[in-house]
């Protein structure tokens, strides 16, 4: 049954249109009430040479569940992951070491293991509870036709290294899943070293991002010049977002070349982001990017306002505005371009409750395409969803839980209140006890 059908307390506010991969004209209108859809061990039998194991078809994009010990306050954990994961629960239950584990993992295939660790006071600052209660940290993570599996202990000098490192591929033909041993004892993943399975994890895992919106100070780096040239994606902090729109509108305009190709998806998405935008803020008309004319390298953010020929910088939004800004980037930007994984944490800080509403429709809008996992204290963003969305984030006995809602424990409730009440009348958990 549709989410809408079951909490009819639920208010989506008005539509924003989604764009597709195909069938975009360059004259859509920017008005967002235009027609569309909207959002409201190894086998011992029939192994393959690993030169074979190279042409088989691209391993599943998403990932289906991700097993965690030792890591911060996850003790241990097994979470299984859908197109939209809604992680709810009380300040200090886990939720942002869930994401940051995300992020952990990004670096480690990076080869920025040893910094990341120094940066963050040392493998026992990242142990749970310790190198004395936890000897290792482990990540295991099922993409459905591959796994990746990751075994990090301390050092004498405070460093960690992998304990194993392997993949391993599954095949209905294998009478067991084919492993592929990538080492032990090293201090940086051997993933971006190997062939065969490796590679398809680490094409998949390097397209996960973590994305915090939340400095929007007179310093944040968003609102400052920028190189124009860095605009392939859109940066974790948004630093690059002038740049990065300014390519979207200008590859949408591209009739030749390589850009042409892409341009009616790019100019949708650009126009759909202005589109956004306008609903959250009605004074806001359009983005003003050029290259700096002292020097053309540079770009900086600035938009102008209804009604007016003069532009502004970044300096004078809002917060909430600017913060909403980059999350419609990131979730409308056109679908070749989007991580296979979007983890953003706390994205509704600063945002009113109408701007809430218009983010869960893009989140919902982003889902079609990749795996999205929110961390969030919002009520109002949590009543925008279904409870099969939710991932309700426990402390017990010192460690972070993590569990689904069951149909079955909230179907006397569902006909009266959202989703959102629920928690906030704590028939779901994720409060503090």
């Amino acid at each position: 049954m549709p989410c809408s059908a079951i909490f009819p307390k639920r208010v989506s506010g008005d539509a924003i249109p989604v764009h597709s991969d195909t069938d975009v004209s360059q004259d859509a209108p920017t008005d967002p009430s235009v027609d569309g859809a909207t959002l409201s061990g190894s086998s011992t039998s029939e192994l393959r040479p690993r030169d074979q194991l190279e042409s088989t078809e691209a391993m599943a994009p998403k990932l289906r569940k991700v097993s965690i010990t030792g890591y911060k306050s996850i003790r241990e954990a097994e979470i299984e992951l859908q197109d939209i994961n809604i992680l709810i629960g009380a300040n200090g239950a886990g939720k942002s070491n869930l994401v940051s584990a995300f992020g952990f993992l990004h670096d480690v295939i990076a080869g920025r293991l040893g910094e990341h660790v120094a940066r963050r006071g040392g493998a026992n600052a990242l142990l749970h509870f310790g190198r004395k209660v936890s000897p290792q940290m482990t990540f295991k993570l099922d993409f459905e036709l591959n796994e990746y599996e990751a075994e990090l202990s301390p050092t004498a000098k405070d460093a960690l290294f992998f304990g194993r490192e392997a993949c391993w591929l599954h095949k209905p033909e294998y009478a067991q899943p084919y492993v592929e041993e990538l080492g032990r004892g090293h201090l940086e993943s051997e993933l971006p070293s190997q062939p065969g399975i490796a590679s398809h994890v680490l094409e998949s895992l390097r397209s996960w991002r973590v994305f915090h919106f939340h400095d929007t100070s007179e310093s944040a780096p968003v609102k400052q010049k920028h190189a124009l040239d860095d605009n392939r994606t859109l940066r974790a902090d948004a630093k690059n977002l002038a740049a990065y729109l300014y390519r979207l509108r200008e590859a949408g305009a591209a009739t030749t070349g390589s850009a042409a190709a892409t341009a009616p998806n790019d100019l949708a998405g650009y126009r759909q982001i202005v589109g956004a935008v306008r609903l959250v803020a009605p004074f806001f008309d359009d983005f003003v990017l050029e290259p700096d004319r002292l020097n053309p390298a540079m770009i900086q953010l600035a938009w102008r306002e209804k009604g007016s020929d003069e532009y502004f910088t970044a300096h004078p939004l809002s917060d909430g505005t600017l913060r909403f800004i980059c999350l419609a980037t990131l979730l409308l930007q056109p679908p070749s371009h989007l991580p296979k994984a979007v983890l953003i944490d706390e994205p509704e800080l600063g945002l009113h409750p109408f701007a809430v509403h218009q983010l869960a429709a893009l989140i919902r809008a982003a889902s079609l395409q990749t795996q999205v996992i929110v961390s969030t204290q919002s009520v109002t963003l949590v009543n925008q969803f279904g409870p099969e969305h939710l991932i309700v984030v426990d402390r017990e006995d010192g460690g972070s839980v993590f569990r689904r809602v069951p149909p079955e424990e909230v179907e006397k409730w569902v006909d009266d209140y959202a989703v959102g009440e629920l928690w906030e009348k704590n028939l779901l958990g994720g409060r503090p006890r």
